[in-house]
């Protein structure tokens, strides 16, 4: 089989199979299986749901969505260190320069 002959079939197979494609996009039982598989894929899902919250187990978007505000707390918290940090500096330069400031008053000369 020569070059051309195999890419005179590869185009006669590619335009078979869109004409297939094609004819089973515009068929309305196969449009309306697909309808059904997708509605009994929803029913599954939302039964799934359903069991696990009868269970009390948590869903993974439960876990996500808590795993992200844990992440924010955690970003919260670390600001909240830094500042506490930074406020304990300006606390402990005050403390000195109050020192510093008695000791000055306190020389009489």
């Amino acid at each position: 089989m020569t070059e051309q002959d195999r890419t005179n079939l590869r185009a006669r197979s590619e335009e078979a199979v869109g004409e297939l494609a094609q004819a089973l996009i515009d068929n309305p039982l196969v449009n309306e299986a697909v309808k059904r598989a997708l509605g009994a894929g929803e029913r599954a899902q939302e039964a799934q749901r359903s069991a696990m919250g009868a269970l009390n187990f948590a869903a993974a978007s439960d876990i996500e969505r808590l795993e992200q505000r844990l992440r924010s707390m955690s970003g919260r918290l670390e600001d909240l260190e830094d500042r506490l940090d930074e406020i304990v500096d300006d606390v402990r330069a005050l403390g000195k320069r109050l020192e510093a400031g008695a000791e000055k008053a306190a020389d009489p000369t």
